[in-house]
């Protein structure tokens, strides 16, 4: 595959750049960058390191990613992002990388879409097969968990965990932990049900859903406490391994979760 780098980019000699990678008109590609093999940069983005770029990521124009974070108390220090495979980053984007304070990484998994305007903040892990949609801000420190989907203008504050198939329905202002499975909405975010549609479109039988309903029930109508809705789900997992997600979300939530 061959690598087209357009005449007007600016690419430092220590960015390592893999085959086939495109980079369009007036982007520019910064010391210790590294882009993998197959990945389309438009014109106009800023790629900054110390980052790591997979394979076949495509990066709209006007993206800004791998920059130092505003966080105050970041000196300067050696950070990074890594960014795994298969992400499309949309127009406007902003990725910063971590901070020593923390994990001195922002990481981004695989098969991601990350749409326009969006913001995700230093030490944030995104892991796989999320969307964010338009405008949605992740402060830092935020986990973002596989196949989660937060709408546009949702709001994350910081050390939030959203996890594995939630939903964050549009404007939802986050400021605890969100399940798995779970759908939000409002300011401040509310749990309103499971996420029935997304646990469709990805394959879950009828009686998988019904189990995880069966779990939302025991953690939002039987007015238990956090610690006795866990042990329920724990004999309640002895069903199916569809409950291990809940478990966690839980078990280890350091914000309390969105009620």
């Amino acid at each position: 595959m061959q690598t087209t780098i357009h005449p007007t980019a600016i690419v430092d000699p220590t960015a390592v750049i893999g085959s086939g990678v495109s980079i369009g008109a007036y982007s520019i590609v910064g010391a210790g960058v590294e882009i993998g093999d197959g990945c389309d940069i438009a014109s106009h983005v800023v790629l900054s390191g110390p980052s790591s770029l997979g394979k076949n990521n495509r990066i709209y124009q006007f993206a800004s990613v791998g920059q130092d974070t505003p966080d105050k108390k970041y000196r300067g220090e050696q950070t990074t992002l890594v960014v795994g495979d298969n992400n499309v980053i949309r127009e406007g984007v902003t990725i910063h990388r971590g901070t020593v304070q923390d994990r001195g990484e922002t990481t981004i998994g695989n098969g991601n879409l990350i749409m326009a305007y969006a913001h995700v903040g230093h030490d944030s892990l995104i892991c796989n097969n999320t969307i964010l949609v338009n405008n949605v801000a992740l402060a830092g420190h935020v986990v973002v968990r596989d196949w989660a989907i937060l709408s546009g203008y949702s709001l994350v504050h910081q050390y939030c965990n959203i996890g594995e198939h939630a939903f964050l329905g549009m404007g939802a202002a986050v400021g605890k932990d969100v399940p798995a499975y779970v759908m939000v909405a409002g300011n401040p975010a509310e749990a309103k049900t499971i996420n029935v549609e997304g646990l469709r479109r990805r394959g879950f039988s009828r009686e998988e859903t019904a189990l995880i309903g069966k779990a939302y029930k025991i953690v939002y109508r039987r007015g238990l406490t956090q610690q006795e809705a866990l042990q329920a789900l724990v004999e309640l997992r002895e069903q199916s391994a569809v409950i291990q997600p809940w478990i966690d979300s839980l078990e280890f939530s350091t914000r309390g979760i969105v009620r």
